[in-house]
């Protein structure tokens, strides 16, 4: 690789994909790590605004290891970066396959977003502290050249398609391709609640989290909603009804503006109520499904009836055996029709065959 005033010239290979070219290109560590930075507080940028998953650090120290204490025998796979730049590349000749093998030339100062492998690349920093004498030993950069942050994340979201998956609700977030993904997004902004309450990037919610749900839950409570399956397409009108009932549904659970506002803590709710968790956004999707069959004015009266409901997780006779098992959230596709049995009682909606057959073993149960 040569370095002058104004630019990297790296030795590459020049191929197309998808109609577009990219570059496969060598480079040595210790200008990877240089060149590809790491923002190491994730929490500091919100998970829609970012192009990869957060580092998990804990992951780091192992990588690390394994190349230091394999000098002669590691292998890396590439990583896959986008620059925000357009580059030059200049071929060996004009003939054949000398036009596809020559230089790349990348301004200074560009932007090199790392779309997968970051943890290799923060191992490879590690392993260079510890052995300098790495340095020149090179890996290979998958170059895309980067247009906008939708393109990354939909790039971050195709390369892990196949492999070892990112969390449900990271994937959702940046895949951009799936009408239901998008839609989740639009709910997610559409009401004020889930804006502010909502788990981008992972599945769970911590304790101390001050998330009340995640964007998995609400992606299926929506496709409950609306009878949707990942890859369905959705009309204005679908994502218009989908907003509108859960701005409704929110206007009728005071708790959950209560802590939009900071006026109780996600992490109280969580341990007291049932509709903390996503077992009773399920169980909503799908009594609403029904519900919204009617007049708008008529759904919206009924959906009061939800003031009426006891969510105590205390109520141990309402929710033991449909909501929990043994106290504990159960949020099994039983648990969730059951739910929306109680759910459906309230709004004195009648339940449909298949929600009638799981009543009735729900109390056999009881009465064994």
């Amino acid at each position: 690789m040569i370095e002058d005033d104004y630019q990297l010239s790296f030795p590459a290979i020049r191929g197309r994909q998808a109609g577009r070219e990219y570059y496969a290109a060598m480079c040595p560590l210790h200008v990877a790590v240089d060149i590809i930075k790491l923002n190491d507080d994730d929490d500091a940028i919100p998970a829609e605004l970012r192009a990869q998953r957060s580092l998990n650090k804990s992951r780091v120290p192992a990588i690390a290891q394994y190349i230091v204490e394999n000098p002669e025998s590691y292998a890396f796979s590439s990583l896959t970066i986008s620059i925000d730049s357009a580059v030059k590349f200049e071929p060996m000749g004009a003939e054949g396959i000398q036009t596809k093998i020559g230089v790349l030339k990348v301004p200074y100062g560009v932007t090199y977003l790392i779309n997968d492998g970051q943890h290799r690349r923060a191992a490879i920093e590690q392993a260079l502290r510890e052995n300098p004498k790495l340095k020149n030993e090179t890996i290979s950069l998958v170059i895309y050249i980067d247009r906008g942050l939708e393109r990354s994340q939909q790039l971050f979201a195709d390369l892990n398609r196949y492999v070892v998956r990112p969390t449900t609700s990271l994937s959702i977030l940046y895949d951009h391709r799936d009408p239901i993904s998008r839609l989740s997004h639009d709910v997610v902004e559409g009401v004020d609640v889930f804006s502010g309450l909502t788990e981008k990037a992972k599945m769970s919610i911590s304790n101390r989290s001050r998330k009340l749900f995640t964007l998995s839950s609400i992606y299926q409570a929506t496709c409950d909603l609306l009878n949707k399956k990942k890859g369905d397409e959705v009309s204005e009108k679908e994502r218009d009804l989908a907003v509108s009932f859960w701005n409704a549904v929110v206007a009728n659970i005071p708790d959950w503006q209560l802590a939009a506002e900071r006026k109780i803590a996600p992490s109280e709710l969580r341990s007291d109520m049932i509709h903390a968790h996503g077992i009773a956004l399920r169980a909503l999707g799908r009594v609403g499904r029904e519900l919204v069959v009617m007049p708008p004015q008529k759904w919206k009266q009924r959906l009061k009836g939800l003031l009426n409901i006891d969510w105590s997780r205390s109520n141990a006779a309402l929710w033991e055996g449909r909501a929990m098992t043994a106290g504990k959230i159960s949020p099994y596709q039983a648990n969730i029709i059951l739910t929306g049995n109680v759910i459906k009682e309230v709004l004195e909606m009648p339940q449909n065959p298949s929600e009638e057959e799981v009543e009735r073993e729900f109390n056999k149960r009881e009465k064994a």
